[in-house]
């Protein structure tokens, strides 16, 4: 388990194997694996099952936790730490915050060469599992990587009061143009995990053609997140995943208290114990919202994503604790040229664990990799998707 995952996890441990076995009777039970979803514009469709073999087929999570949640704490648990070697560097904002990005060795690397831009979830980093992972597969398909870390996460100093949210993507611009203008032959594709991913939707729905970028995948984004505090507030959640997340996110503002104390009643946000509350206390007016109600609306990438211009693949699945099903809009997609959303029938929230001993990648590392890797070689496809009419769906159900 790496430092970045939720605390306590380890502790869950016996409850969740425990529950493992019944999981592997409901899935035998189920019947066979159901390929995912995939629903969008028809030339992105079509691109997407021509260059990605993942997408054509049925996932099949590991038999003995089929189920979201444990999916995803077992993802947290089980899931090696590939070694990377970073070169960081500090940005400035124009805030006067600090930004550091976190590149992966790559200096034999041509100047042209494809970049891939991560953006990591809730507090995470580029030290994240599922995060290595992502470099190591951008890497080995003989690509650049770079990460973006949430301000404070890194183990850099805070400089202002106010960390991240998935509704400012001011960051995210500042880091699209620096890339951009180190490397300014080079195609560039961002793919954005979770919170990451709500924060690259919403980047690419304010910005549309200027987004910079040649592509775009999102994974395990929370397309709403009233539904998402919701699911999260049910009981089983909140004991696995919401407070703590929220203890989490309480520890980074302890360890930044010094550049916060100021702004905000720092001990009322440390007796936080959901996500919603440390937003009503915290993130809410932080970022100039006047209500945590006013923050969810400005946060929610499924009442923008009509905006995006740049061809973007979303992966959720259906039993994602943080984005129930009701919540992904799997009907708008079919009418967006630009959009594809392809969505599984388990997989939790950035699980997608396969195989029989899932320590190593996953079929959201599979899917990423054929996607970055069919849109660097063969873009030029994906060039006449403004023509596109209504979207096309396919599935043999989710």
């Amino acid at each position: 388990m790496c430092a970045e995952e939720p605390p306590g996890a380890a502790a869950l441990a016996p409850l969740l194997l425990a529950a493992a076995a019944a999981a592997l009777l409901g899935l035998c039970w189920a019947g066979a694996p159901k390929r995912p979803v995939l629903a969008g514009g028809p030339r992105l469709v079509a691109f997407l099952r021509r260059r990605c073999p993942a997408l054509r087929a049925p996932f099949r999570p590991t038999a003995w936790c089929p189920e979201g949640r444990l999916q995803t704490v077992l993802r947290a648990l089980l899931q090696s730490c590939p070694a990377v070697r970073y070169r960081s560097e500090s940005l400035r904002t124009p805030d006067g915050g600090q930004l550091v990005l976190d590149w992966a060795d790559g200096s034999a690397l041509p100047a042209a060469c494809p970049t891939v831009l991560l953006l990591p979830g809730l507090a995470g980093s580029s030290q994240a599992s599922y995060v290595l992972h992502m470099v190591r597969g951008a890497t080995r398909a003989g690509y650049r990587a770079v990460v973006l870390n949430n301000r404070g996460c890194r183990g850099e100093e805070l400089l202002t009061p106010r960390t991240f949210c998935a509704s400012n993507t001011e960051d995210l611009e500042t880091a699209i143009a620096h890339i951009r203008g180190r490397y300014p032959h080079a195609p560039l594709l961002a793919a954005g995990v979770s919170l990451g991913g709500m924060q690259l939707l919403n980047y690419l729905a304010r910005r549309g053609r200027a987004a910079g970028l040649v592509a775009a995948m999102a994974a395990s984004p929370c397309w709403d997140p009233l539904e998402t505090t919701a699911s999260l507030e049910q009981p089983l959640n909140a004991l696995l995943f919401n407070r703590r997340l929220a203890a989490s996110l309480c520890q980074l503002i302890r360890r930044h208290r010094a550049a916060i104390g100021d702004k905000v009643d720092v001990e009322h946000i440390l007796q936080a114990r959901t996500i919603r509350e440390f937003d009503e206390r915290y993130t809410a007016p932080a970022f100039g919202y006047s209500s945590c109600s006013e923050y969810y609306q400005a946060a929610s990438p499924a009442r923008q994503l009509h905006r995006v211009r740049v061809p973007l693949l979303c992966l959720n699945a259906s039993d994602d604790p943080f984005s129930p099903l009701h919540a992904i809009p799997v009907e708008a997609a079919w009418r967006l040229p630009h959009v594809a959303l392809l969505v599984t029938a388990h997989g939790g929230h950035i699980g997608f664990l396969e195989g029989l001993f899932p320590r190593h990648s996953t079929y959201m590392d599979r899917v990423f990799t054929q996607f970055i890797t069919a849109v660097f070689e063969h873009g030029e496809e994906l060039q006449q998707l403004e023509g596109d009419g209504d979207g096309a769906a396919e599935q043999d159900g989710a």
